[in-house]
């Protein structure tokens, strides 16, 4: 999620950030409506560069043994979830993950690499079987207009409104107000959104997209946090305006994986969770 600010703060790379927005949006939506093996792809590359840039945060080298594992387990999640195989997948990336974390010696700076990439791995996989799974197009278009509804809508109300300060210690330019309207909106415009899709359950969307909008506030704070542990203000400068991929999905990542974790818990699959939410 963008910070919001007070209606003083600085609007210099706004005219970038809408025009990257532009760009890469309909970029995103274009790939996310074909699936398939576009998709996948689109989803692990952006794992490996979130994973990336995590590492490059927590002082993890690309060549030590937790990097090159977790790149390597990136790609056979990717690769066994394609295939069908998404609990062997999980089964994978978990024991590679400890293993890394075992020849590293558990050292602090392999559990920062570990839970970067388990994180990001976990992203990898509910954004995949999320698309693959039942309503899986009209519940990714939903999950993506959630969490961008959010972003906008809190950056925007933040700065209009200002007031008190959502968590100043962890990201000071974020507001209660730009959190509440992001929430207002992303229910708003998710719900609305489910029943142009022709959906009957409204009241059941509406929840969702009430609690994947605050899960990716939550997800924004913890990358602000991690951020700030580490004294970086930006994950890098790939995308104009933006920062790093981890600047502009980190509320993506973490709504997903909420997501996908609450179909479980209602009775989906590994292969297909959403499905225990019972959507229509």
């Amino acid at each position: 999620m963008a910070d919001s600010e007070s209606p003083k703060g600085k609007t210099s790379d706004l005219g970038i950030r809408l025009l990257s927005a532009v760009i890469l949006g309909p970029l995103v939506l274009g790939v996310a409506y074909l699936g398939g093996a576009a998709y996948a792809i689109l989803v692990l590359v952006a794992a490996c560069l979130f994973f990336d840039e995590w590492i490059k945060i927590t002082g993890t080298p690309k060549r030590s043994i937790g990097a090159v594992v977790g790149f390597t387990a990136l790609a056979a999640l990717a690769l066994l979830i394609f295939v069908d195989l998404a609990p062997v997948g999980l089964l994978v990336l978990v024991a590679l993950a400890l293993g890394a974390f075992a020849f590293e010696r558990f050292t602090r700076q392999a559990r920062w690499c570990v839970e970067g990439l388990l994180y990001s791995g976990l992203a990898l996989y509910a954004l995949t079987v999320i698309r693959d799974g039942t309503i899986g197009l009209v519940l990714t278009f939903f999950l993506l207009i959630v969490v961008w509804a959010t972003d906008i809508f809190a950056y925007f109300s933040g700065r209009a409104i200002g007031g008190p300060k959502l968590w100043a210690r962890v990201s000071p330019k974020k507001t209660w107000s730009g959190a509440l309207g992001g929430l207002a909106a992303a229910m708003l415009l998710g719900t609305g959104f489910a029943y142009l899709a022709g959906s009957q359950t409204l009241a059941l969307w509406a929840l969702l997209a009430l609690v994947l909008s605050a899960v990716s506030q939550a997800g924004d704070l913890l990358e602000s946090a991690i951020k700030r542990r580490f004294d970086v203000k930006d994950s890098s400068q790939l995308i104009p305006g933006h920062g790093g991929i981890m600047d502009r999905v980190d509320g993506l990542v973490a709504a997903a994986i909420c997501a996908a974790a609450l179909g479980l818990v209602a009775g989906g699959s590994l292969a297909d969770p959403m499905v225990g939410l019972g959507l229509q």
